[in-house]
């Protein structure tokens, strides 16, 4: 028997054909039922009668159409997916496709998890959804090769993002763009995130609890060489063997991969695959699409709550004993109201738009310059 989809207002509806059954046996059936209802009794009720009805049901309607994919050719574009592909499509709001050599990575860079408690160094950044997607999705390599001169990420890779998480946040440097270890200087929340002068989240350390939904023994991100990253453990739960200084080793069958630690650098310590780096860069990557202006850090801030729904994102800090928010909503697909009430009560309301988003990729763009009457915090 072959087999054929039929899509029916976008529900795809398998229908098996035997092989001796033409589309032109069919066409003579659909104009000469009056000709045969003397011999209803023997076929009507048949297999054969009841795929005939289907087929002419979607040739006459105008929502239907019938397709000429089989469904083994289906089968072979499902069979053809990367195997690196169904970690990413675990997470809601994340897409993949791919070519022979990469995958294509989509999401807006949010977690699902609570982000931003226990930063206890802000720069009065906020989760915003940035637009990584067709054109600026993430690019992995399916086919990884090692370097001849691999880049360690002590003293390179300051801008931009090293790896992919596989619920398509990003992952940069385990040092922050002043060489610091951002965790130690308390920039990051209960996850190991925050976010950049861009408005756009991103981890710092391993997201080592994406195990929890991938299984435990399988990768929680792939670094940007496309070689990927495991947690704490070996799959059967063993302790890590010995990782050379890019936090990376070779499994027995000779395949390299990288390790999540809890000291420094928590994650890939650089590149041991090949990539192509330009302004200290991994290229290419896709590019945030800022909002708001770059502020500066609120000393003694410490980020105390945030929740967020579709409609509108409360973050609310405590700073000398006094409580702060930060309250913002979509006005719509590139706008964004904010509303500051500062520590003692003074409030100030500011609306931002998104810049239009380049198509180069000369690295991530520097935050907008503040609007005339942009009535950001102050710095105290």
């Amino acid at each position: 028997m072959d087999t054929y989809s039929i899509l029916m207002a976008n529900v795809v509806i398998w229908v098996a054909v035997p092989l001796s059954a033409s589309a032109h046996d069919w066409h003579e059936h659909s104009h000469g039922d009056h000709q045969h209802s003397h011999d209803n009794s023997q076929h009507v009720n048949s297999p054969r009668w009841e795929i005939k009805q289907r087929i002419e049901l979607v040739n006459t309607r105008p929502v239907c159409l019938l397709t000429a994919f089989t469904k083994e050719e289906n089968d072979k574009t499902v069979q053809n997916k990367p195997d690196i592909a169904r970690y990413f499509e675990k997470f809601k709001g994340v897409k993949t496709r791919w070519d022979a050599n990469t995958l294509f990575v989509e999401s807006n860079g949010l977690p699902d998890h609570r982000m931003m408690v226990g930063i206890r160094s802000w720069q009065q950044q906020v989760p915003l959804p940035q637009p990584f997607t067709g054109n600026n999705a993430w690019q992995i390599p399916l086919n990884p090769k090692l370097a001849d001169k691999p880049v360690s990420a002590k003293n390179n890779l300051f801008r931009g993002a090293i790896a992919l998480a596989v619920n398509g946040v990003p992952i940069f440097n385990a040092l922050n763009n002043r060489g610091d270890d951002a965790f130690l200087a308390g920039e990051l929340d209960e996850w190991g995130g925050h976010c950049g002068r861009g408005d756009d989240y991103h981890y710092h350390m391993a997201p080592v609890h994406l195990e929890q939904i991938v299984g435990k023994g399988n990768p929680i991100a792939f670094a940007l060489d496309g070689f990927p990253i495991y947690g704490l453990t070996e799959a059967d739960g063993s302790p890590v063997g010995e990782l050379d200084e890019y936090n990376g080793q070779f499994d027995k069958e000779g395949r390299y991969h990288y390790h999540a630690t809890k000291t420094y650098p928590y994650i890939n310590g650089g590149m041991r695959g090949v990539v192509t780096i330009r302004g200290d860069q991994i290229e290419p990557q896709p590019r945030d699409a800022p909002v708001r202006p770059a502020f500066q850090p609120l000393r003694g801030a410490k980020i105390t709550d945030f929740k967020t729904s579709d409609k509108e994102s409360v973050l609310t800090y405590e700073l000398r004993g006094q409580e702060g928010t930060v309250t913002y909503s979509p006005v719509d697909q590139n706008s964004w109201k904010f509303t500051y009430v500062e520590p003692g009560g003074r409030s100030r309301t500011a609306t931002y738009q998104r810049r239009p988003r380049q198509d180069d990729r000369g690295g991530r763009r520097p935050p907008p310059r503040p609007r005339q009457g942009d009535d950001r915090p102050r710095r105290r």
